[in-house]
């Protein structure tokens, strides 16, 4: 378009590009003022769009030009802007408290009156200068006095939180000596027990892993060094091939499997996963098979052993006869290698609960070795635990696994299984185990 003409020029205005730029033509009779949508998008002009009319809008698609950075288009706020919010909340709470305080100072004048002094007096006591310096003391002790019970309170909450942040951090890591220390309100002091009590119980299952994965390792190695050594000399011809040495290997593999079945059913028993076959056993029956069982053992090994139990007043149990035989036959294994000979084992069975109404037989097994100690009683469950450490894989020396397996199984069964020991030579030990009775064989009332 010629200059004050209102002729246009048929090849229409040139176009910048998007931003002034570019070789684009418009067309239309009306020309966009140039720059103006560069000055609106990037340098921030509170203008009208950039075209008159919307038909002489450009044809991409989306907007060209950045996003604009007045907003924060997912910054985090500077610091000016926290500053002044702050600032904007602290005034905020300054004319709160300046109100309440008015309001109950007015709200005391007139509650309780009293007599007004001298004019010249009271006109001294308003001074507006004196009532602002009033005002802002009264004011700032009132924030110093809030921000200490907010420290003590904030303190109340962030010394606990951190401190068992502190201790669960370092027990991810894998120390499980981090202990939380008992501080703080009732809710906090019981976070921190029940924290402290998972901590030892993860400790306490940590120590008995090692101890576990050490036990098996030396179980597995003894057998395993002694077959090794008798293969290489053999081998070598150190040994002959006489039935004596070839027992001797057979021996030693006899004993790995008997550990790795026992170990196979120590863990399922713990698991849960070890099926019962549930049958109806006769008690006295059951217990007059073990002692004709173990009848050999005992005379070879000089031991009395006898059964006292009242199969009147005993109730059938509703058991695996296998498991339950297997619970005894560790029992017994483990009261005749204890027992000197002259001594005295004894299979015993009683009913418990009211009369007329039992609720389970009480089953025990009695020597009369040398007893456990005290502090050991607790321990005497545990797995590849043995009473003399020394005598480790000596000749009778069992692996340790007996006395675990009973106690897994009797709770496989719903019961329960403790030792009783003075400790004494000759008094012995009493392992008792209590299974209760079925719904189907229990009497009635």
């Amino acid at each position: 378009m010629s200059k004050g003409t209102g002729t246009e020029d048929p090849s229409g205005p040139v176009r910048r590009g998007r931003c002034g730029g570019g070789t684009g033509r418009q067309e239309g009779p009306t020309r966009t003022k140039p720059g103006r949508h560069r000055q609106w998008h990037h340098e921030r002009w509170p203008a009208a769009p950039a075209w008159w009319h919307e038909e002489h809008r450009p044809t991409w698609p989306g907007p060209p030009w950045p996003r604009s950075k007045r907003y924060w288009g997912g910054r985090q706020p500077r610091g000016s802007y926290l500053f002044f919010r702050f600032a904007a909340v602290f005034g905020l709470f300054v004319v709160l408290a300046c109100t309440i305080l008015l309001m109950l100072g007015a709200a005391a004048f007139l509650y309780f009156p009293t007599p007004l002094p001298a004019p010249s007096s009271l006109l001294e006591d308003l001074h507006p200068l004196r009532f602002l310096a009033y005002l802002g003391g009264a004011v700032l002790l009132l924030f110093l006095a809030l921000r200490r019970v907010g420290h003590l309170a904030s303190r109340q909450f962030t010394d606990p939180l951190s401190e068992t942040m502190k201790a669960a951090g370092a027990v991810a890591e894998g120390d499980f000596s981090a202990r939380v220390p008992v501080q703080g309100s009732p809710e906090f002091r019981h976070l921190a027990l029940s924290f402290n009590q998972m901590a030892q119980s993860l400790e306490a299952a940590d120590r008995q892993r090692r101890e576990l994965l050490a036990d098996v390792a030396h179980e597995l190695r003894t057998p395993l060094t002694v077959i090794q050594g008798n293969l290489e000399g053999l081998r070598d011809g150190v040994y002959q091939a006489t039935p004596e040495q070839i027992d001797l290997v057979l021996d030693e593999t006899q004993k790995l499997s008997r550990l790795v079945d026992d170990l196979r059913l120590l863990t399922l028993a713990d698991a849960g996963q070890l099926p019962l076959d549930l049958q109806d056993l006769e008690v006295h029956q059951l217990l007059a098979d073990l002692r004709d069982a173990f009848a050999p053992q005992a005379a070879e090994a000089g031991v009395t052993l006898q059964v006292e139990a009242p199969h009147q007043t005993l109730h059938p149990l509703h058991a695996d006869p296998q498991r339950l035989g297997q619970v005894l036959g560790n029992l017994l294994i483990n009261a005749l290698r204890h027992t000197p000979p002259g001594g005295q084992v004894t299979l015993g069975a009683a009913p418990v609960g009211a009369e007329g109404q039992p609720e389970g037989v009480e089953i025990w097994v009695a020597d009369t070795g040398e007893g456990v100690l005290p502090e050991d009683l607790p321990r005497i469950f545990d797995r590849f635990w043995r009473g003399d450490r020394a005598r480790a894989r000596g000749e009778g020396v069992g692996s340790g696994l007996g006395l675990a397996i009973a106690r897994s199984l009797v709770q496989l069964h719903g019961g329960r299984i403790w030792a009783e020991s003075e400790g004494v030579p000759g008094k012995g030990t009493t392992v008792t185990f209590v299974l209760p009775l079925s719904t189907a064989t229990a009497p009635g009332p």
